[in-house]
């Protein structure tokens, strides 16, 4: 556990420290910190991001770009989309099921 201690300024701000934020990812567009008031007096700030870390690899350029891609593929009609697991292995057994085994 760290501890810092900040200054409030006459207007209510207070600025937290560099390597905090750069950490907390509160350096990047958009994020926030929600502040939650505990019935015994202590005061949470809590980080907030327009996406979490462990999400962000979803909207990296790179995997949105497959991600329309393979919306074109189903739209074009060459994928299959199925419904749940269960539908998943009946469809690859219909599939495998015209071709040798190995």
């Amino acid at each position: 556990m760290k501890t810092y201690f900040v200054t409030v300024q006459s207007r209510g701000t207070v600025a937290l420290p560099a390597n905090l934020r750069r950490r907390l990812h509160l350096d990047e567009p958009g994020a926030q910190i929600q502040i939650v008031e505990q019935a015994d007096g202590r005061v949470e700030l809590r980080p907030v991001l327009p996406v979490p870390a462990d999400q962000r690899w979803f909207w990296t350029e790179r995997w949105q770009t497959m991600e329309r891609e393979v919306d074109e593929h189903i739209e074009a009609g060459r994928a299959t989309v199925v419904d749940g697991p269960e539908a998943l292995f009946e469809h690859l057994d219909a599939s495998l099921g015209d071709r040798p085994s190995a």
